[in-house]
């Protein structure tokens, strides 16, 4: 697990290519304290800050190939590497290291580009064909590691992380409306568009291959559903549990490949328990794991922690997050997310790599990527209460099923069945809308744009994201079942673009921590693609198979509990007690007006409600913490970009 650097300039060299590549590996060091290297060609270069966790003395990058004339630099792992390199020294390969990276290079000797579809791991790469003068990017499957590019005086310029990029002279750090539009509404940018205009994503299970002052990005993987379950698994339950248990039992034993101690995380929830306990099998007795809880009781997990904890005997370490533990590292946080968010969620995450990360460890295992697979998130099971209701719109009875989605909101089972009805209602008989299971939340949270100022309103010009997302749905998804539209939607987008992005990759990332995520093996992911919808949401119960499967190795205690997604405090963290002398600041009517991105009335009147008791309601609670974070961001990266500046006069 590294960081990565580089150009490739198409129409000739690059003057100084060292002194272009320091800085932008210096930019990302976080992700690769252990060692760092530099090789430049004529118009080519590759940078490379290294977290050593495979071939720990011999795997350096860049790294050659015998004959010199590949170099790549690569962020993160093959899991199935000693397979492909007993597969290549078969072939008659020599390999000089014992690393991962070695087995691309090989790869790459014997089937060029395709070299990725042989791949089982999280990765993103760029790899220097000398001979064809080709540079070739490539990003896993699932969309677990970020890589980021962008094109400046015929010079294509590409990094882990878009702060390398702008450490280019004459690279501005510039909002992008559509994008932050598209955060205020769906959540995440639809890639390959990023919040910094004219820097771009490569997308998951992509590659780009760039020869002289051509290039082309071509999709090598795409994750596919039956039609209406016709192509479905037409095996019992019983044979679907023992092949997924299968799975994910290889899929976690890979992933603790590695020549140092790998940890696991332990939220309380199915997931990471279901794969902390297959972990502890396979190294038992070595397993440690790591929690976090929190201060405030609706959030908190504690006891499910401690209680699997006991169950597995691990050695255990946790900790515990308060608002002003938030508050304090939001701003560290917005610096490594590199882009605005709605939840405060990333925080504690970051919190708890940090944990790892001083404790010795450079590698833990996590749970994320079930709810998508094996459709575990309430929005699936609303979705389905809504079809449901839309058949009989005027049923009176029907309304009271959706008090069962949200056990963990105890107002809600207070409201009435016509207040239900309106809340949950909207567009409810447009069954036939491709997004017709996540119309509520993109509408719900497309209210926080309310505080967008006339400017950027008129920036916009009309601009509506859902429709943007909507136009890019694949041909075949109209024939998809309603539950794996809804599963695409939030496996294409959500996953990559918010849970992996700005959780996941980033938290871990900042202390030098790579997480590896066995449910998104993509082996996995495509059995469970196949698993018909009914025993995935089995009536309104949520990942039924994946329960089935694990039952004699989680608690029942466990997987009977209902969902709880993962939260934490968000406005208040900020509000409550004296608030910060920065959140002061950024949404100060001032500062508000120079961004040029808010209303700063109506973001004065946001600020007066939260200090004055709190913000209660979601679109209050996305809008403060989304403006805070878009203040943020601009603060942290523009003022990134004028030092860069002035460095280059």
């Amino acid at each position: 697990m590294c960081g990565i650097a580089g150009y490739f300039a198409s129409t000739g060299a690059v003057q100084n290519g060292r002194s272009v590549l320091g800085p932008m590996i210096g930019a990302i060091s976080h992700r690769g304290p252990d060692e760092n290297g530099i090789y430049t060609d004529h118009n080519a270069g590759l940078g490379h800050m290294r977290l050593s966790i495979v071939g720990l003395g011999d795997g350096q990058q860049p790294m050659k190939n015998a004959s010199g004339d590949l170099v790549i630099s690569y962020n993160g792992e093959v899991f199935n590497y000693v397979e492909l390199r007993d597969d290549l020294i078969a072939q008659g390969h020599i390999f000089r290291t014992t690393s991962d990276t070695e087995v691309i290079l090989h790869l790459y000797e014997e089937m060029g580009p395709d070299c990725v579809k042989k791949l089982n791991g999280d990765f993103a790469f760029a790899l220097w064909d000398q001979k064809r003068r080709r540079m070739m990017l490539a990003r896993d499957r699932m969309g677990v590691r970020p890589l980021f590019y962008t094109w400046h005086n015929s010079t294509m310029y590409f990094a882990s992380e878009a702060k390398s990029l702008l450490t280019i002279p004459g690279i501005e750090a510039e909002v992008d409306e559509y994008a932050l539009d598209q955060i205020f509404t769906l959540w995440a940018p639809i890639a390959p568009r990023t919040i910094f205009k004219n820097i771009f994503e490569l997308q998951p299970a992509h590659l780009m291959l760039v020869e002289g002052e051509t290039s082309k990005t071509v999709p090598y993987w795409q994750l596919q559903y039956p039609d209406h379950d016709s192509m479905a698994l037409s095996r019992s339950e019983d044979h679907v549990s023992e092949e997924l248990l299968h799975l994910l039992t290889d899929a976690t034993r890979i992933r603790l490949r590695a020549d140092v101690p790998v940890g696991s995380y332990l939220s309380g929830g199915l997931d990471s328990s279901a794969v902390s306990a297959i972990a502890a099998k396979i190294v038992p007795g070595r397993l440690r794991t790591f929690s976090i809880g929190f201060d405030s009781a609706e959030h908190d997990e504690t006891a499910y922690q401690t209680q699997m904890v006991n169950a597995l005997g691990t050695h255990h370490s946790a900790l515990t997050c308060s608002g002003n533990d938030i508050a304090n590292i939001f701003p560290s946080v917005i610096a490594h997310t590199e882009r605005p968010v709605l939840r405060t969620a990333p925080a504690p995450l970051y919190l708890l790599s940090h944990l790892a990360s001083s404790e010795g460890y450079k590698v833990v295992l996590t749970g994320e990527g079930a709810d998508e697979v094996f459709a575990g998130y309430d929005l699936f099971r609303e979705a389905k209460v809504r079809r449901f209701c839309a058949a009989q719109p005027k049923s009176r009875i029907r309304p009271h099923l959706f008090r069962r989605l949200y056990p963990y909101l105890s107002g809600l089972k207070q409201q009435s069945p016509e207040y239900l009805a309106a809340f949950f209602g909207t567009g409810l008989d447009a069954v036939s809308d491709p997004l017709y299971s996540h119309r509520p939340r993109f509408r719900g949270t497309a209210a926080t744009k309310m505080f967008f100022s006339p400017d950027l309103r008129a920036a916009l010009k009309g601009y509506d994201a859902a429709d943007d997302l909507a136009s890019g749905l694949p041909k075949e998804f109209a024939r998809w079942h309603p539950l794996h539209q809804a599963q695409y939607l939030e496996t294409s987008l959500l996953l990559p673009g918010y849970i992996l992005n700005c959780q996941s990759d980033r938290m871990a990332m900042a202390h030098g921590l790579e997480g590896r995520f066995p449910f998104l093996d993509h082996r996995l992911v495509e059995f469970a693609s196949r698993i018909p919808a009914a025993m995935k949401l089995k009536g309104l119960v949520e990942k039924h198979i994946l329960k089935r499967a694990v039952s004699d190795l989680v608690p029942e205690a466990i997987t009977a509990r209902p969902k709880q997604p993962y939260r934490a405090p968000d406005s208040r963290s900020f509000t409550a007690g004296k608030m910060p002398d920065y959140v002061r600041n950024c949404m100060g009517t001032e500062t508000i007006a120079d961004t040029g991105l808010f209303n700063p009335a109506a973001v004065a009147k946001l600020v007066a409600k939260g200090t004055g008791g709190g913000l209660e309601g979601y679109r209050d609670n996305s809008a403060f913490v989304g403006i805070l974070s878009t203040q943020l961001w601009h603060q942290i990266f523009t003022a990134q970009t004028q030092r860069h500046a002035v460095a280059a006069e």
